[in-house]
């Protein structure tokens, strides 16, 4: 009964699938995307000065809208701030927009949950736009603590049309009787 059904392996029948594996695997690379999550970032003048900030980007297409996530972690505040200074590039000022930027309590996601704003700071905004450069000023109405909450600057805009690499540097004012000034650290964000 079973004898019947059997088929003999011909040379046609093994040529046949010698030739059909290899070209639809190749169709199958070709399809799926170019991108490549390489977990490097280079620095041409690498020195001790250098702080090396977490971020998060929605979308890091050209001309794409984004959210970025400019992560504050409690390792990177050592004290409270009572105000954060950051200097955009030049290419991001154009699409930015104080209505656009917030700063929350994040909670940083990861394998098995999503990075969503927890609760909204409110703070002051000043975004100034010069020849050179553009910065950002933030002014918490109650000075962000040295605790263990993770805080973030959200900004929603729309990618700028050049593809490469953007250097956001950050600056705070510590809360104290002293209020001093001094770098927390830069975020380098990809556009592709």
């Amino acid at each position: 009964m079973f004898k019947s059904l059997k088929k003999p392996i011909t040379k046609l029948l093994l040529l046949k699938l010698l030739l059909f594996i290899p070209v639809t695997s190749a169709f199958y690379y070709l399809n799926r995307s170019n991108e490549v999550k390489a977990g490097l970032e280079f620095q041409w003048d690498d020195n001790s000065a250098y702080r090396r900030l977490k971020w998060l980007q929605t979308d890091s297409e050209r001309r794409n809208r984004n959210t970025l996530y400019f992560f504050l972690r409690p390792s990177d505040r050592k004290n409270g701030l009572l105000k954060i200074d950051m200097k955009i590039p030049k290419r991001f000022e154009n699409s930015l927009k104080t209505e656009k930027i917030t700063l929350c309590k994040v909670h940083i996601g990861g394998f098995d949950s999503r990075t969503k704003c927890l609760e909204n700071i409110p703070a002051e905004l000043e975004l100034n736009k010069d020849e050179n450069n553009a910065s950002l000023s933030i002014y918490p109405l109650t000075p962000i603590p040295s605790n263990k909450d993770s805080y973030a600057i959200v900004f929603k805009l729309f990618n700028p049309r050049r593809s490469g690499l953007y250097q956001f540097h950050s600056y705070g004012q510590s809360a104290g009787k002293i209020p001093v000034s001094s770098y927390i650290g830069s975020w380098t964000i990809v556009i592709d």
